[in-house]
């Protein structure tokens, strides 16, 4: 945690606007030229409206500020260019596209191979994260604007907090011929939102937070309106209206909900719970929509409950559908496209799971997190320790500095006590609680504890209700005496109390804008800068740099995920982005897409870090095809399949292995384990191919050769000494063996013996892991060797 005096140019203006927000608020105090706060009974919803358009204007503003000062113009973070690439997809009517050969040209992190691929080398590819966000942002695509579409949310957002204010702490209607006044709990719910930091990276960042955040606020507060038409009374006379206003907010909370599984599932099961505290008191006995007892003590749900909740159902369906549709094309089945990514990209086995036991934690995606939290396992402690880590870096979250969270605390213990707004208490447990089975923390600077960013609004209402009840009761005839006079006195006129005492709006309203501006400018403002110099300060692929460098058509090679998920398009224009391999699969590529102009993206990052440098050079392949090639066993990640094993790319530099790294084959327990790697076939058809291994200690196996299908050959890997485990890794070319000309799928088998599972499986729990190439014996694939074969020409 970092904190102190502001030391960013984002930081000063925040506290200079902190400091001018405290002057302005405590002259026009003085002055006593404000609108009045609305009291029970003085409230009106109009100007609030206007009051909460104007706040959506500046959240969209600050966010659009954000993409330009903090991102830097793009998306940062992995899963944010993923969400991108799967909404550029979705833009091109893909929920998954043809994979072409060679596949490890495109294929790589948080890609996985669907339906056919994954058994035959050919078939589709999508991005294993759920759909409802790069549904929207495909939008943004279509429209040319993609970036524009966090600022829009950032502006819905802001209202929706209001809404959700004004519905679970609703204030009474203005008497007939009294003066309109504003509403204070959502207008200073909807102020915290428009300046809360962590809203304001998820609404810029291409994450998916700041849709589930809106769908989860649109949910509960159409779930209360739903509540409150069903409970009026009719009008005698007022004309009968087509659609049932109750069904039709009923509908609009289960579209947001469905839309909400369809983004972020697990954020999903809170709301649903959260809903659940809704609906149900609903059915209450005495109350408007509880049905008759007939000497029944116990509550029945009412036929007018039961049309709600079948309006929320049917409302729920196009997003659980674009779930559906969306899993069924990565997975060629109605599966979890994360889980079977991770099954064949991960170990060990079954590791990505939700839920609790030995074995859960992915050594390659999560590793040194998993080694450091998971030694034995994920249980009960482990779990709280997750949650405890998450919960710290949430403190800040909300209000920009962790003091403030103490309102949110206050106003959920509020809330509590009251049966209309007991479910916004409820929901940031329930969301806790949601993401509890899940063991990765997902933390990082600027986007927060993010998977507890989705109750974000819901916490501004309860810290919004905080301040009302402060002013509420300080204000209160039996306190105007003792301590109360003291605490008015105390203050001033120049804090927020003061102003909430004096029932002033606008001072009010500048004085808890103070808070969380002081907030960012002490406190949050040095994690997001943070966020803005990390990985190079600089999005890792620009298409305005291409431009610049004179690119108008051919390929671009890239050798980041970050840089292929921001450039690659399965529609390709003039200029297509593919992943750069640096072995004989960037040859290849070039071939299959007929030898057009090639360059190669540059992105170094300085060794003391800074700000990265970007160069785009011609990259250049001889026209006659060289009569040797060389495939780097890592290119060749992620697998096909996995079975009793998982394989990794992983760095060996001093040693053997070609270019320093190789393909690690990790046994996950006794018995034998098997890794399928796919090879390029159209350009090994009548070749030779050689498979180059690397063994140290004990280590012992197989290469076996299978086309179409069927065993070809089988290669036996002997231990490099049997004697001294701790041996240096030894590298051997294994005979080479030809492959026919009518090959159409080409895999190598990399099987570990059953004698080595065990003492490999041992090496994976000692110190340094998997990572250590040298420890416990290894077996990996370091490159395949092809002489001869085809060129695109034949």
């Amino acid at each position: 945690m970092r904190a102190g005096l502001p030391r960013d140019p984002a930081q000063w203006i925040a506290l200079a606007l902190s400091v001018a927000a405290l002057l302005a608020g405590a002259w026009l105090l003085r002055r006593g030229r404000s609108p009045a706060v609305a009291r029970s009974g003085q409230a009106s919803p109009r100007p609030g409206v206007a009051v909460a358009a104007a706040l959506a204007l500046v959240a969209a503003l600050i966010s659009a500020a954000y993409i330009a000062v903090y991102l830097r113009g793009g998306p940062r973070i992995i899963d944010a260019t993923s969400y991108w690439l799967e909404a550029r997809a979705m833009a091109a009517g893909y929920l998954a596209w043809p994979l072409d050969e060679p596949e490890a040209s495109v294929l790589g992190r948080f890609l996985v191979r669907g339906g056919a691929a994954a058994q035959q080398g050919a078939g589709e590819v999508a991005v294993i994260f759920p759909p409802g966000y790069p549904a929207l942002l495909s939008l943004g695509f279509l429209a040319g604007a993609p970036l524009a579409v966090g600022p829009l949310l950032a502006a819905a957002l802001t209202i929706a907090t209001y809404d959700l204010a004004a519905r679970f702490a609703p204030e009474a209607p203005t008497p007939a011929g009294s003066a309109a006044r504003i509403p204070l709990v959502p207008l200073l719910a909807a102020l915290f939102s428009a300046l809360c930091a962590a809203l304001r990276y998820h609404t810029a960042d291409t994450m998916s937070h700041g849709l589930a955040a809106l769908c989860f606020t649109v949910a509960l507060a159409s779930a209360r309106r739903a509540l409150d038409h069903a409970r009026a009374i009719p009008t005698a006379g007022a004309p009968r209206r087509r659609l049932d206003p109750a069904v039709g907010a009923a509908a609009l909370a289960g579209l947001a909900a469905g839309w909400l599984a369809a983004t972020r599932p697990p954020s999903a099961l809170a709301l649903a719970a959260a809903l659940l505290f809704v609906l149900l008191p609903g059915s209450a006995p005495g109350s408007a929509a509880a049905g008759p007892r007939d000497g029944d003590p116990a509550p029945r749900p009412s036929p007018r409950l039961g049309r709600l909740a079948a309006a929320l159902a049917i409302g729920a369906l196009p997003g659980l559908a674009l779930l559906a549709a969306h899993q069924r094309a990565a997975t060629g089945a109605f599966a979890s496209s994360q889980s079977a990514y991770y099954a064949v990209s991960d170990g060990p086995l079954g590791c990505f799971r939700y839920g609790f036991g030995a074995g859960v934690g992915c050594l390659g995606e999560h590793g040194d997190f998993v080694r450091h939290n998971l030694s034995e396992g994920y249980g009960f402690l482990a779990a709280a320790g997750t949650t405890l880590r998450r919960l710290k870096l949430h403190l800040v979250d909300a209000l920009n500095a962790e003091p403030l969270a103490l309102l949110v605390i206050a106003g959920a213990a509020l809330a509590l006590r009251r049966p209309r707004s007991r479910a916004l208490a409820a929901a940031p447990l329930l969301q806790i609680a949601a993401y509890a089975p899940f063991y990765f923390d997902g933390n990082y600077p600027g986007g927060g504890a993010r998977f507890f960013a989705d109750v974000l609004p819901v916490e501004h209402v309860l810290a919004a209700m905080a301040c009302a009840a402060l002013a509420e009761r300080a204000g209160s005839p039996a306190a105007r005496g003792g301590p109360a006079r003291r605490l008015r006195a105390l203050f001033a006129g120049s804090l927020l109390p003061a102003a909430l005492f004096a029932g002033s709006l606008l001072p009010a309203a500048l004085f808890a804008a103070a808070l969380p501006l002081a907030g960012f400018a002490f406190r949050a403002g040095f994690d997001h800068a943070a966020l803005r110099d990390r990985e190079g300060g600089l999005p890792m692929f620009d298409p305005a740099a291409v431009a610049r460098a004179g690119v108008a058509r051919g390929l671009v090679f890239v050798d980041t995920d970050h840089g292929f998920n921001l450039g690659f398009d399965p529609a390709p224009g003039d200029v297509a982005v593919l992943r750069y391999r640096g072995d004989a699969i960037d040859r290849m590529a070039w071939e299959a897409r007929g030898r057009p102009p090639a360059y190669r993206y540059g992105f170094a990052i300085p060794d003391g870090g800074g700000l990265a440098s970007v160069s785009i050079a011609p990259l250049a392949f001889d026209a006659a095809p060289p009569r040797e090639h060389l495939i780097e066993g890592e290119s060749l990640w992620p697998p096909r399949a996995q079975r009793g094993a998982w394989a990794l790319p992983e760095h060996a530099g001093d040693t053997c292995a070609s270019g320093g790294r190789l393909l690690a084959v990790h046994a996950a327990a006794s018995g034998e384990a098997v890794v399928h790697v796919g090879l390029p076939a159209p350009w090994l058809r009548g070749a030779r191919i050689s498979p180059r291994v690397a063994v140290s200690g004990d280590s012992a196996g197989e290469v076996r050769l299978v086309v179409d299908g069927a065993l070809l050959h089988v290669w036996q890997v002997e231990p490099a000494t049997a004697d001294d485990p701790g041996a240096p890794l030894a590298c051997a070319e294994l005979p080479p063996h030809p492959i026919p000309e009518d090959a159409v799928g080409i895999e190598l088998s990399l099987a570990r013996g059953k004698a080595t599972a065990a003492a490999a499986a041992a090496a994976e729990r000692a110190p340094g892991g998997p990572d250590r190439p040298a420890i416990g014996g290894l077996f990996a694939l370091d490159a395949v060797s092809v002489a001869g074969g085809n060129s695109v020409d034949r």
